[in-house]
């Protein structure tokens, strides 16, 4: 597999995670005392976009 590919599929999956945890967010009732997996989830996964974006600039 070549590393191109493997990045885009990363940034895909980083992505979907992102959003999940954003939506989490939005979605979730505000006195919930799990907030923080979402939190998680979005922080994690937009690390992952912006590692991959650099990656697949290089």
């Amino acid at each position: 597999m070549n590393k191109k590919v493997r990045v885009i599929i990363g940034l895909f999956c980083s992505l979907i995670i992102c959003f999940f945890g954003v939506y989490g967010l939005m979605a979730e009732d505000p006195v919930s005392s799990l907030t923080i997996i979402p939190i998680i989830l979005a922080a994690a996964g937009l690390i992952g976009v912006v590692a991959n974006v650099i990656e697949l600039i290089k």
